[in-house]
């Protein structure tokens, strides 16, 4: 009996030692799959691109300047001197008054700091770490970060920093005052009464609407808040969508029918008209409002998806050995249950993003969007109103390239994720 007890110790060890040591991962096999299909991998690209031209909007177009030196004479007694209003009006909730701005403002700054300091502490250059180690390191330090960005764009919302008006705009025309502004000296309320429904030109690449204001300016400022909402509504959803259905799939019985109740009642109602009267609760809707109400009529898809996941891998054998072991239910369906039934819910949630943007213009096209930001279905309206073509097309591209990008990068996921599809 002690003779095979070596063996049985030795063999384990083996076999693991045998295994190399850049043995790929799932996640590391999807990527590469998913690289192999070129028109979603630039598709993907492509809505980086479009997230950077959310972050650093007010680089692209605001109408305050990154600094400007006011000499004597030249200004009032207590404006003279050295000043860098672009920094402070980021996070004026008098000029950005939506937390969606505030929060992307944050990311100009939190966003490169957190690429830095992934340079600097990676600790992949600095010592030998295991592989496996250094993943886990890797997944803690961005998860970490997200959650370090949020909480200081909702520390900087929540502060509420105000500074008195003061007209930039007016100073910097002294001959005497140097300052430097954006690309373009515009914001997307600006109103100029001297150019109103202007034709595209040099001064305003799509023209100006019917109060004066630059559409371009308000067409890169409205990416902020059609990935917003498209992202956020679709967080929302999936996770009322996870829990329910994998609450429905593992226990069976009575939650699986009080889920499945639940479902067939919010599939009586098209989603749209449900949209449309939870609106109509709703005076005065802001980006949050529209993102709650597309998130809690949208679940049902999720729902159905991970309740069929959670019912084919209960009987798997993980699951029973896991029982098996006195594991407590809910971290069997957190910890092992749910990160196998996440291929369909992404797959799902990709182009889910895409109708929800689409569901957004849809409701900014009715007046029925968020009232003050410059959303594409807002313009979209204008353009309808004022029969200026510039409004019609310029929006419409950008929703019709947004939801294609976004659908192509979907099916990239679906393809990558399916084995019978791989290349």
């Amino acid at each position: 009996m002690s003779s095979s007890s070596p063996d049985t110790e030795t063999k384990p060890k083996k076999v693991l030692a045998d295994l190399p040591e850049d043995y790929p991962t799932y996640g590391e096999i999807v990527w590469e799959q998913f690289c192999k299909y070129k028109l979603s991998y630039y598709s993907l690209w492509g809505v980086i691109a479009l997230f950077c031209i959310a972050i650093f909007a007010p680089i692209i177009s605001l109408n305050v300047p990154f600094f400007i030196n006011i000499p004597a004479g030249a200004g009032p007694e207590q404006l003279q001197g050295l000043h860098f209003p672009w920094f402070k009006m980021l996070f004026d909730v008098n000029f950005f008054d939506s937390g969606v701005d505030i929060f992307f403002n944050s990311l100009i700054f939190t966003f490169p700091l957190a690429l830095i300091l992934w340079k600097v502490l990676s600790p992949k250059k600095k010592r030998n770490m295991p592989k496996e180690q250094y993943k886990t390191w890797r997944g803690n330090y961005w998860i970490a970060s997200v959650v370090g960005m949020l909480v200081v764009a909702l520390g900087i919302y929540f502060m509420e920093f105000r500074q008195p008006y003061v007209d930039w705009n007016m100073l910097s025309q002294n001959d005497q005052t140097s300052s430097l502004y954006p690309l373009l000296k515009y914001s997307y309320r600006d109103v100029d009464l001297m150019s109103v429904a202007s034709e595209p030109s040099w001064q305003h690449f799509l023209g100006t609407d019917e109060q004066g204001r630059d559409v371009f300016t308000r067409m890169v400022f409205g990416t902020r808040i059609s990935l917003t909402i498209g992202v956020l509504a679709v967080a929302i959803y999936t996770a009322i969508g996870m829990v329910l259905g994998g609450l429905g799939g593992f226990f069976g019985g009575r939650t699986d029918m009080v889920v499945l109740r639940m479902i067939e009642v919010m599939l009586c109602f098209p989603s749209f008209f449900l949209i449309l009267t939870l609106r109509g609760f709703v005076e005065n809707a802001s980006v949050f409002h529209i993102m709650l109400i597309i998130g809690i009529t949208g679940w049902t898809r999720i729902a159905r998806l991970v309740r069929g996941e959670f019912l084919r891998l209960r009987r798997q054998d993980f699951v029973q050995a896991a029982i098996a072991l006195g594991y407590t239910r809910w971290r069997i369906i957190f910890r092992h249950v749910m990160p196998n039934a996440l291929g369909p819910v992404l797959v799902s949630a990709t182009f889910g993003v895409a109708g929800a943007i689409l569901l957004e213009a849809s409701l900014s096209f009715l007046g029925l969007g968020p009232t003050t930001a410059p959303s594409w279905g807002q313009i979209l309206t204008v353009g309808r109103q004022t029969k200026l073509w510039a409004l019609i097309l310029a929006p419409g591209f950008a929703i019709f390239l947004t939801v294609s990008l976004l659908n192509l990068v979907g099916e990239g996921v679906r393809d990558a994720l399916d084995p019978k599809m791989r290349r």
